[in-house]
């Protein structure tokens, strides 16, 4: 059901289907004409002395009753929601942004949009190694106890909620779309994993909205406004991550980058913003000690110590064999009767985890 109800919904959702009614304009009519209702009541001459064009007039006068109808009938089915600016359950984090969706359509759980979040975004078309860095650091960030928000696009975006729900956290899809359909089409499996694990699907177009280009940079100020950072894992040098990193500083948020070689394009993005003065990113410890620093009720290590046991078992065995002075790859495999490929597997997610560290002659156990 809505958080919204009533007469007052039926005129909000009206109100945010008007052509040239965005965000900001949105909030003002309402600011000062008193209320969604009062805007449809308010006549066509006074409303054009406030600057509205002609096609917003023409709806406004003329509303399409039908469509809020279908939008009505959506909500009241088990697991949607519509959450006004008002309500209590918005995120407040985003409630704080320049230009806060006045409605979110939600189809999940409502309560996951309070969670300690962090977006992870990067490329549609990303490496192999980029997108199991995606998928690694999400499942290490869950386990840390951030929920994981990103786009639901193809690559890194998708990476990124499959790696949390592996490690049996919440994630959150922000979407570029209307809610009666998910974009692309391939992500539809994923979307009901996201919704089956307790996370939500968040947009904040009407039921029928496409994926038109414009859609996905306002979506992106939602992905970053909802989260206390965002972590860029791979973008080329014109990318619509980086509009994300972008809204994120505009918002006061944390920007963390992993970098990559200059050679390769889809790094020049990530190399760019560290320049810029993003945070480079080797491991998630790089991620938490950051929000330990600015006393945020999260200590790497006190994650750590009451984490270890929930490690994966192979995980976990490996790490009694890695002193802490610096361990070779060898050593482990001969102790571990291990292939060289499947060690570096292991070190690769335990120093993820910030169990372990990248030293000269091998890795180091941190504790």
């Amino acid at each position: 059901m809505a958080a919204t109800a009533g007469a007052d919904l039926r005129f909000r959702l009206a109100l945010l289907r008007a052509p040239g009614v965005g965000p900001r304009t949105y909030q003002a009519l309402i600011e000062r004409l008193g209320s969604p209702a009062a805007v449809f009541a308010e006549s066509p001459a006074d409303l054009s002395a406030l600057g509205l064009g002609k096609s917003t007039l023409e709806w406004l006068q003329n509303p399409d009753w039908r469509r809020i109808e279908n939008d009505l009938r959506w909500l009241e089915l088990p697991g949607h929601h519509c959450l006004d600016l008002g309500d209590a359950a918005y995120p407040k984090a985003l409630r704080e942004i320049p230009d806060p969706p006045p409605l979110l359509f939600v189809d999940g759980e409502p309560a996951a949009l309070q969670a300690r979040q962090l977006a992870v975004v990067g490329s549609r078309n990303p490496s192999p190694i980029g997108e199991r860095m995606a998928g690694d650091f999400a499942r290490a960030l869950v386990q840390a106890g951030f929920a994981v928000t990103s786009g639901l696009a193809l690559g890194i975006d998708g990476a990124a909620h499959r790696g949390a729900l592996s490690g049996g956290g919440l994630t959150l899809a922000v979407a570029g779309t209307g809610l009666d359909q998910v974009y692309p089409r391939r992500h539809r499996f994923l979307a009901e994993q996201i919704l089956d694990q307790g996370g939500a699907l968040i947009s904040e177009f009407p039921l029928g909205t496409p994926p038109q280009a414009g859609n996905f940079p306002r979506r992106n100020r939602i992905i970053s406004g909802l989260s206390l950072g965002v972590l860029v894992v791979e973008a080329a040098a014109r990318s619509g991550s980086l509009i994300t990193a972008r809204m994120a500083l505009e918002q006061g948020r944390e920007v963390f980058a992993l970098p990559g070689s200059i050679n390769d394009p889809l790094a020049r993005g990530c190399n760019a913003l560290i320049k810029q003065g993003a945070k480079l990113v080797e491991t998630v410890t790089d991620i938490l000690e950051e929000f330990a620093a600015a006393r945020l009720p999260l200590q790497a290590a006190v994650y750590r110590e009451q984490h270890e046991e929930k490690l994966d078992p192979e995980c976990h065995a490996l790490l009694k064999y890695i002193a802490y002075a610096p361990t070779s790859v060898d050593t482990l495999v001969a102790a571990t009767g291990k292939t060289p490929e499947a060690i570096s597997s292991l070190l690769l997610l335990l120093e993820l985890q910030g169990y372990v560290v990248s030293a000269s002659g091998g890795f180091s156990r941190i504790r």
